[in-house]
């Protein structure tokens, strides 16, 4: 990587999106998004395994749903700030996200992804294999029963997404807690109306699945573009910004349907450098400075391999699984990180 202090120079001009551009996401996004979950309901008089088709699908378009109520908290999707702030609560009502408070911790997330003084906030609990080798029998086995793919990626969604989003952080400010209040109030509204509307039964059956499919789906984007064997991780005295987006965060390379059913979130070194960028402008600045498109990058199958690697080694510089931890020695205790999943 060459003269990483330019990079932020030449990723700049691509940080305006356009409101023509934003406002054809919007459509080619949240319309079909309906369509689909209309024909889902409708072939549930056939059968459930009929109705699964058009639900995985939906599931892919609420994935990129919330890629739009992403960037909206990132004041990118839209020149004003106050429509960023409508569509991107109305995003978060279909994602089960509140603005405020999402915002906040995704800002952290970026603020500190790969300091390992400073975990916690918005990313994946993560122990170096010092901390987990010394920390007691009762911390270990919570860490592995979170780390479990089945927690993870079934359990997590529910629990975050369907649960943890529905509370305020401990010291939140009051325009975050009543955002939260507001989202709650229009979720709660949409799922009665549809409860009426379609009936509760098939509301729920069509909704949930809907709600599991893509909720593993982001839970997994969010673990694979940041849990790769030589990703990033320094002590807050020699953790770089720079360096923390472009070698901690993949550039995971996605089949065409599915870049664009994740909102090209693949490009999440680009993405970490400058949040700025809108979704729809990230693979134009990865194809434009040829510094990015030599990164750590990923593919679909390579990407599986991801699901070893449990603990960070900060002798090695890079992740290691449960069983290869066995054959390390065991050393002092640093800094423990709390889980946020």
């Amino acid at each position: 990587m060459t003269n990483l202090k330019t990079l932020k120079k030449q990723v700049a001009p691509f940080e305006k999106g356009t409101t023509k551009e934003s406002i054809w996401q919007l459509i080619n996004t949240v319309i079909p998004f309906i369509i689909l979950w209309v024909l889902a309901y409708q072939s549930l008089s056939v059968s459930y395994w009929l109705a699964l088709v058009p639900m995985v699908i939906a599931a892919g378009f609420l994935t990129r749903i919330f890629i739009i109520f992403h960037d909206c908290t990132h004041y990118n999707f839209f020149k004003s700030r106050r429509t960023n702030r409508i569509v991107g609560t109305a995003m978060g009502v279909l994602t089960l996200f509140p603005f405020d408070q999402w915002g906040h911790d995704h800002t952290v997330h970026h603020a500190t992804s790969g300091n390992l003084d400073k975990r916690g906030t918005g990313d994946i609990w993560t122990l170096t294999v010092d901390e987990y080798k010394a920390a007691p029998l009762k911390l270990r086995l919570a860490y592995r029963f979170y780390r479990n793919p089945i927690v993870m990626f079934v359990l997590g969604p529910i629990w975050v997404f369907l649960i943890k989003n529905r509370f305020n952080r401990k010291n939140a400010r009051k325009k975050e807690r009543k955002n939260t209040y507001l989202v709650n109030v229009l979720i709660a509204a949409a799922a009665a109306l549809m409860c009426v509307t379609v009936g509760w039964q098939q509301f729920l059956i069509v909704q949930g699945s809907i709600f599991m499919i893509s909720g593993a789906a982001g839970i997994w984007l969010f673990y694979v573009q940041h849990t790769f064997e030589d990703s990033y991780f320094e002590e807050d005295n020699e953790w770089e910004y720079v360096l923390a987006a472009v070698e901690g965060s993949s550039y995971y390379k996605l089949p065409k349907v599915l870049q664009f059913l994740t909102g090209n979130i693949g490009y999440h070194h680009i993405h970490h450098l400058s949040p700025r960028v809108p979704n729809y402008r990230l693979e134009k600045t990865h194809n434009s400075i040829p510094e990015l498109q030599h990164v750590p990058t990923i593919t679909l199958a390579t990407s599986l391999t991801s699901l070893k690697f449990r603990l960070w080694d900060e002798d090695r510089k890079n992740f290691v699984s449960f069983r290869e931890v066995k054959s390390l020695p065991k050393t002092s205790i640093s800094t423990q990180a709390k889980p946020e999943l």
